[in-house]
């Protein structure tokens, strides 16, 4: 029997949900390990984060999505998972893209969490 792991995404801020064009990308883990010698290793904080590419639509609440700093982000995968990015907060330079009516946004917060 066959199982759905890929497909339409569905992301929102703060409740406002956006039409994605598949590209969401969310971390697995809170940490990074690194190996200094066998059997010992080091361990560094990551991050928590959301990368996606939204649709520009007309109703795109732009101001409100890269000003606020503390905003919620749910993910949900068509696998069945679901990640909740805490204390959101745009970084980078997002753009709107006119050949294909696209914005590449990255949220980073305090606390990312798979339920």
């Amino acid at each position: 029997m066959g199982q759905k792991v890929a497909g339409t995404v569905y992301i929102k801020a703060d409740g406002i949900q956006f039409t994605t064009t598949g590209g969401v990308e969310c971390p697995l883990s809170d940490v990074k390990r690194e190996s200094v010698a066998p059997g010992f290793f080091k361990e560094e904080d990551l991050v928590a984060y959301a990368k996606a590419t939204i649709v520009h639509s007309p109703d795109l609440p732009i101001k409100q999505i890269t000003t606020a700093t503390d905003q919620t982000i749910t993910v949900e995968f068509k696998n069945g998972g679901v990640y909740v990015l805490s204390g959101a907060y745009v970084i980078g330079e997002p753009v709107s893209k006119g050949d294909d009516g696209t914005i590449d946004i990255q949220w980073d917060g305090t606390k990312g969490v798979w339920q």
